[in-house]
């Protein structure tokens, strides 16, 4: 087998299939093209279980392209990207940018920041993303069918200044809740709902029960990771080699380190990079050791003559761009987590109620999504610094993510925390952080759990920057 580098890769013309769907091929798709990437949200039949093709999958397809998976997009940073949505589902849709910080009108947020897109409608995206990193993309409208039913994409925001590898996959994790004949159950349980949310009966890795990579005997392999299941919290270890992890959540971390166990959540990313085994044949595996029996999530396999790279050659990657917060001149925003809201209306949403409310923030469950929302948690003011006091009232571990900016965690009342930089979150129960942001991107912007039925009994508010 022909040994790539990373670089080697990226002249290839006829690379697709090399190291299987999780390469994160498309990065060829759009990378030349003057005109917005055409965006198809449609139905499809595709195996996930490795024995029946499940019926009514919803994904995210390139027109012209293969229907399957939601393809991981590639952009640079600083460079225009453009899309235009197509949606052929039977529910209005829309295409949310997890993470980017991009202008508010591209969120993809309906009544907030768009209108919803019915069914043979269009919306065109357009927008230059400011970071590097790993990110994904998913409807906000509908989300609890679309996302269970596949629409989640990974979606890669490459910095030329990134550090060469030997080989680079993405694995979109995630589960399927499909019963013994292939097809979809129902999608949660409202016992469930109201706990840690209800959990898939078929896990994949880029659609797969399983899969396994091939990458160059003793290379660096880069590995990007997103969570985007709707529930599933992953304890992540590898087996049969050692790797560092250089980012989180898109971010590069402060200090390369290795990586023994990390906790990512629904909505968050991380980064590694893996010293394959040096022999042809060796397989390292990663490991979900989450609830009690460990789980192979995807294994890669050495091939090729050892490259003999070592774990020292990697260097940090290019930090983005972020406002330092002025602590000392903060404004403080309380936000409670918790079960149980006092007040708890259900109205009909074009974009989906699951018809509960469990979850509030500040004592206010959201209503759904409609044209007459609650008042904003908070108003901020263009370039000030606010530190949100989040707590966590609840027995359940809540991932909040806010669109549209970064913060930084500066405190936390249970663990000792980094000053990382990130958009999601994972509050554990009972726990209170302190994350602080300037408010420097203008608009109405989303916070929720992103343990969707979470979000879509109460969970959920935004925040406004003027």
């Amino acid at each position: 087998m022909v040994v790539l580098s990373r670089r080697s890769v990226l002249k290839a013309s006829a690379v697709a299939g090399i190291y299987g769907a999780g390469m994160g091929v498309s990065r060829f798709l759009h990378a030349a093209q003057p005109e917005p990437l055409s965006i198809e949200a449609k139905f499809i039949s595709a195996m996930v279980d490795g024995v029946h093709e499940t019926k009514k999958m919803a994904t995210y397809a390139l027109t012209g392209g293969q229907p399957a998976m939601p393809p991981a997009l590639r952009m640079q940073r600083g460079k225009p990207f453009a899309a235009k949505l197509i949606n052929h589902l039977d529910d209005a849709t829309t295409i949310h940018w997890h993470g980017l910080r991009i202008p508010n009108a591209m969120d993809g947020v309906p009544f907030i920041t768009q209108p919803y897109v019915y069914q043979g409608d269009t919306f065109d995206y357009a927008f230059t993303p400011p970071d590097a990193g790993t990110f994904w993309y998913h409807p906000h409208c509908n989300t609890m069918d679309q996302i269970s039913m596949g629409m989640t994409g990974m979606l890669i925001v490459e910095d030329p200044k990134d550090p060469v590898f030997d080989a680079e996959i993405d694995l979109n994790l995630r589960d399927f809740r499909l019963g013994d004949d292939g097809q979809f159950i129902a999608l949660f349980k409202p016992r469930d709902a109201a706990r840690a949310g209800t959990f898939g009966t078929v896990r994949t890795a880029n659609w797969q029960v399983e899969p396994r990579y091939d990458a160059p005997s003793g290379g660096l392999l880069r590995i990007r990771i997103a969570n985007t299941d709707v529930t599933r919290l992953y304890n992540m270890r590898l087996e049969g080699a050692e790797a560092v992890i250089v980012a989180l959540d898109g971010q590069p971390v402060p200090t390369i380190r290795p990586l023994d166990m990390a906790v990512v959540a629904p909505g968050q990313r991380i980064d590694l990079i893996v010293k394959m085994p040096e022999s042809e044949g060796q397989q390292a595996r990663l490991m979900d050791l989450r609830p009690s029996t460990p789980k192979v999530v995807a294994s890669f396999r050495a091939t090729g003559a050892s490259l003999k790279r070592s774990l020292g050659d990697v260097t940090p990657l290019t930090p983005n761009p972020f406002q330092t917060p002025d602590l000392k001149n903060a404004t403080h925003i309380p936000l409670v987590l918790s079960a149980t809201a006092e007040d708890a209306p259900v109205r009909p949403s074009i974009c989906g109620s699951i018809g509960y409310s469990f979850w509030a923030i500040n004592k206010k469950p959201w209503a759904g999504d409609n044209d007459d929302p609650t008042a904003p948690l908070a108003e901020m003011k263009l370039g000030k610094t606010y530190v949100i006091d989040l707590e966590n009232s609840t027995p359940q571990a809540h991932p909040i993510h806010l669109h549209g900016m970064n913060f930084q965690v500066i405190a936390s009342s249970s663990r000792t925390v980094e000053p990382l930089i990130s958009d999601t979150y994972l509050l554990l129960p009972d726990e209170k952080v302190q994350l602080a942001l300037v408010a420097d991107n203008p608009g109405d912007w989303l916070i929720h759990c992103h343990i969707i039925e979470h979000q879509k009994t109460g969970m959920t508010s935004y925040v406004r920057v003027s």
